[in-house]
């Protein structure tokens, strides 16, 4: 077995022995030692966004002489590998740490320093010449640092990742909808039979649902785009230059595409994070749309015998490790998981951002963690949805036609025609005699028969 081989490495509280290949320093691997609590690491969105915050404040500092040049041009090289491909093996530190995520922004801070004095001395060393906290992190606090990289990652993966899948279902939905446009089948209301309804009208309120969730997330922009860098510990701004702020976050939309701004109250973007919980309500109500859009395509998809039997959806695998041939709607199934994960996440979040007291929250990187988590799984979601049930569903044709013929609610058409009364006694009797309402009709004669088929034309009635 190899010999674990360790350099020592120095902070503020004294020696600590580090792996000898590690890029970290000092305070990542007190944090490692310290918070145990679970295999969850900070997203890679979220390591990737606090590197692009280290390459522009590096880029700042430097034009503002506040660090050498030669200090900025490799701190830059170094915060790009992270930004670009990071070696997410370098950030080892627990989801549950110090509420501020001061343990990952030090994370980043050293082995952006590491790395860029390898880069320009050829020696792997923490801290010197490039120090972490001096050069790295110069007019920057972890409490402006981190809240700033939650916004930058939330909105990249929003606009990168979950809008376009989204925009793949809504397009499914509508292009299957206009496939189906004059296949009519029966309605239902409490899960009972109720009147007819065409597939298109059924599968636009679907659509609706996701156009409406896309809308919900954008609306979020003006305040999730605010970032609080340049507020340094309490959001005074102290130790920061006065151009610091504006000239970063500029840099940062040219780099990500992104319109970011300057926080308008930096103590408000601080001491809270309530847009964390905005955007969260908005991945909330779209993971119940998913729900219940899944739902819907698993009763349509029941039986096929025993059930309603109106759809048949892709089989992807055997659904049964006992009955053979048995398929179950499995993408379905996951989605309704998924979705019931994200309510959950919102929970979190929600407690999480009522903990800011007084000038920081302290719930920080589980709303990062759960925020990513929740897009992540939305985004998923949608795009397995569209792809691998909605674009293959095939309606029973004749099953559907079957049921909406033998569906004695229909005489409901004739209410204004009989009164509300003689349609009721008219319904009931369908059902006592397994009826069709044309059947009970023609024996009956309330109305003439030559108007029979006027009344009860399906396409009048949608």
């Amino acid at each position: 077995m190899e010999e674990i081989r360790y350099r020592v490495e120095k902070d503020s509280m004294g020696e600590v022995f580090v792996p000898y290949d590690a890029y970290w320093g000092a305070q990542t691997q007190r944090a490692i030692q310290n918070f145990k609590f679970s295999p969850y690491r900070m997203p890679e969105i979220i390591i990737r966004s606090i590197a692009l915050v280290k390459y522009a404040a590096a880029h700042v500092n430097g034009e503002l002489g506040l660090i050498p040049e030669e200090y900025a041009k490799f701190i830059k090289l170094a915060a790009e590998g992270i930004m670009y491909s990071p070696r997410m093996s370098d950030f080892p530190v627990d989801v549950f740490q110090t509420g501020s995520g001061t343990s990952t922004n030090m994370n980043v801070n050293e082995v952006i320093a590491t790395r860029a004095n390898e880069l320009m001395t050829g020696e792997k060393k923490t801290t010197s010449p490039i120090h972490p906290n001096d050069h790295v992190n110069k007019c920057q606090s972890s409490n402006d640092v981190i809240p700033s990289a939650i916004r930058i990652a939330t909105a990249i993966e929003i606009e990168t990742n979950l809008l376009p899948k989204l925009n793949v279902l809504r397009e499914t939905i509508s292009k299957k909808a206009h496939q189906l446009r004059n296949i009519i089948k029966t309605g239902r209301t409490h899960l009972m039979d109720a009147m007819p309804i065409s597939f298109a009208q059924e599968f636009s309120g679907w659509e609706k649902q996701i156009e409406y969730g896309i809308e919900r997330l954008r609306s979020t922009y003006p305040r999730l785009l605010e970032l609080p860098l340049g507020g340094t510990a309490v959001g005074t701004g102290i130790n920061a230059h006065p151009e610091f702020a504006e000239r970063v976050v500029n840099l940062i939309s040219q780099i990500s595409g992104i319109q970011f701004k300057v926080a308008a109250n930096r103590f408000e973007a601080q001491a809270s994070i309530d847009v964390a919980s905005e955007v969260s309500g908005a991945l909330k109500t779209l993971a119940a749309s998913l729900m219940k859009i899944s739902n819907d395509i698993r009763l349509m998809n029941s039986g096929p015998l025993s059930g309603m039997g109106e759809i048949t959806i892709p089989a992807l695998q055997p659904g049964s490790s006992i009955m053979p041939a048995k398929v179950n709607p499995v993408i379905p199934e996951a989605v309704r998981m998924a979705s019931a994960k994200v309510i959950g996440n919102d929970t979190t979040i929600t407690i999480s951002c009522s903990l800011g007291e007084f000038e920081l929250n302290t719930m920080l990187p589980v709303i990062g963690f759960c925020l990513i988590e929740s897009i992540t799984l939305m985004a998923n979601s949608a795009y397995l949805l569209a792809k691998k049930v909605i674009n293959g569903i095939k309606v029973n044709q004749e099953k559907v036609k079957r049921v909406l013929e033998q569906n004695p609610i229909v005489a409901t058409i004739l209410s204004p025609v009989i009164g509300y009364d003689q349609a009721a006694k008219l319904i009931k009797r369908a059902i006592e005699e397994n009826k069709t309402i044309r059947e009970v009709l023609k024996e009956t004669k309330i109305i003439p028969e030559d108007k029979i088929d006027e009344y009860l034309d399906f396409k009048k009635m949608i």
